[in-house]
């Protein structure tokens, strides 16, 4: 069996997960047989293992709760306190480098088999779906690794199906390539929005066929599903590049909306986990199993859903879908940034946990829901009021409000505008927090998050009456840009990484990344 090397930090030799093979128990010399080929091939393990590695990482510990869940303030630390105040140790880069380039590295091998001629018939057997459909569905997945990626660390080595450009030199097993050059942001953009492109039209080629069947956990094989995927991702990344590349950003936002777009939550891309160990979803691993409590609904995010912040002077109904009910039976937002000897004076009873909905271990991991798609088209067209409203619309029913509480509450919504429709969507992307830091990054919004030297609690405390500010161990005094390089780039892969960060700036958090200059 071939073995295949990823193109990463550690440049550790990896045996690709479950693949099925089946061999014949002797051989005839005679039939010129290779022993050392499979006989089928099923990349439908491939995609299972590859999906939950990919949603895994992106909403893992290190790459959510204890960093861009903090970092955009909807989650407040109960204990240990310094990733609110971004002391960020490097572990938490090795991991989700190393985790999203083992997710990309599966992905690419689907590709590889769904390619090669000795290969290429047997894995279109059993339902599996034709090559080129796996092929544009390995794509799409591949594209959300490398957002992932280039959003949290800036340029990274990149791979591309569809361009032979000689930056790309990640994931390239044939050539063992084990010190791969750092693609450029700018670069990465681009062309995740063509593959996406390609991928899409590829899948609407073929949109009454299935492709992967059952083991496809997100859309159960839809190709029209999968293909409407694609084309919402690229109004999210067309997006980003609204300032920095306004041809991009208009012709790719409008060949999307002419070939289809989510248009209800029932397009939604959702990653569903099991009630069954070891497959609960994040959160719950990371508290329940765990048996730890370390997260609470930050302070500023419930003052915003309860109607005690100016900018929305009326409570959502989305607050009870957020968060649980404190001992006292009250929505307490624990204060953001506190030293760990601070946050000692709030303990996790006194403050709200995240709801029963997120806390579930079957929760459905967002990879991209209706509601931003809609809020995206409301700045597309000018901050369109009647987008906006259902952006809105879409969240609160995607979270159970009642179309009776949904509806009084969208009455007395403010008039769409950059600050309305981007406070909605922060909002709104609750529980996608890599995205809302991304969205935080790009946009400057919302603009009331706690900055170096804000008070984060001023009140009673043990008896007598304190004031806390927000003091953090790193940085420039703003919410970090981004996270530092694993370690161990620098000794493995020292020429790229130098090359990178004299391109980049500095490996420390507070380098703007290029997207988000």
């Amino acid at each position: 069996m071939k073995i295949f090397n990823i193109s990463l930090a550690s440049h550790s030799t990896v045996l690709l997960l479950p693949l099925v093979f089946f061999f014949s128990s002797c051989i005839d010399e005679n039939l010129n047989i290779d022993p050392n080929r499979p006989s089928s091939v099923q990349t439908t393990s491939l995609i299972v293992t590859a999906q939950k590695q990919l949603v895994d990482n992106v909403k893992s510990e290190a790459a959510s709760l204890r960093s861009s869940a903090l970092f955009t303030q909807q989650i407040s630390q109960v204990t240990y306190t310094s990733q609110s105040r971004y002391d960020i140790p490097f572990s938490y880069s090795e991991t989700i480098w190393n985790g999203l380039y083992k997710a990309l590295n599966n992905l690419q091998e689907i590709i590889t088999l769904n390619s090669d001629p000795d290969t290429k018939d047997l894995v279109t057997a059993d339902g599996a779906g034709r090559n080129s459909t796996q092929i544009a569905i390995s794509r799409i997945l591949k594209s959300y690794a490398f957002y992932a990626l280039t959003d949290i660390f800036g340029n990274v080595p990149y791979h591309s199906y569809g361009s032979d450009d000689p930056e790309f030199e990640a994931l390239q097993q044939d050539t063992d390539n084990l010190t791969p050059g750092y693609a450029s942001q700018e670069k990465i953009y681009a062309d995740i929005l063509n593959e996406l492109k390609q991928a899409s039209d590829t899948l609407l080629k073929y949109q009454t066929e299935t492709t992967f069947g059952s083991s496809d956990i997100i859309y159960a094989g839809n190709n029209h599903k999968w293909a409407k995927f694609a084309n919402s991702l690229r109004l999210r990344f067309a997006t980003r590049l609204k300032n920095k590349n306004p041809d991009i950003y208009n012709s790719h936002f409008s060949d999307a909306l002419t070939k289809g777009v989510f248009t209800s939550n029932s397009d939604n891309a959702i990653y569903k986990y099991s009630t069954a160990s070891p497959n609960e979803a994040p959160y719950y691993r990371a508290t329940v199993t765990a048996n730890r409590r370390d997260f609470a609904i930050s302070k500023p995010f419930i003052d915003l859903l309860k109607g005690d912040n100016p900018q929305l002077p009326f409570a959502d109904p989305r607050l009870s879908k957020y968060a649980s009910l404190n001992s006292n039976g009250e929505y307490v937002g624990l204060p953001y940034g506190l030293t760990e000897s601070e946050a000692g004076s709030f303990p996790a009873t006194e403050v709200s946990l995240p709801g029963a909905i997120y806390s579930a271990p079957d929760f459905g991991e967002v990879l991209m829901e209706y509601s931003e798609v809609a809020f995206l088209q409301s700045e597309y067209n000018g901050w369109n009021h009647s987008d906006y409203v259902n952006g809105v619309r879409a969240s609160l029913a995607k979270w159970g409000v009642s179309t009776n509480d949904a509806e009084n509450y969208i009455a007395l919504l403010p008039e769409a505008n950059q600050r309305n429709v981007l406070n909605q969507k922060y909002i709104a992307l609750f529980s996608q927090f890599l995205e809302v830091w991304s969205e935080y990054r790009r946009s400057g919004f919302p603009d009331f998050l706690i900055k170096t030297g804000d008070v984060i609690y001023s009140g009673p405390i043990n008896g007598g009456q304190a004031t806390y500010t927000f003091n953090p161990l790193f940085g420039d005094g703003g919410i970090p840009s981004r996270l530092y390089y694993p370690v161990k780039e620098q000794s493995v892969n020292l020429e790229s990484y130098q090359s990178a960060i004299s391109k980049q700036g500095n490996d420390v958090i507070e380098t703007k990344l290029w997207v988000f200059k």
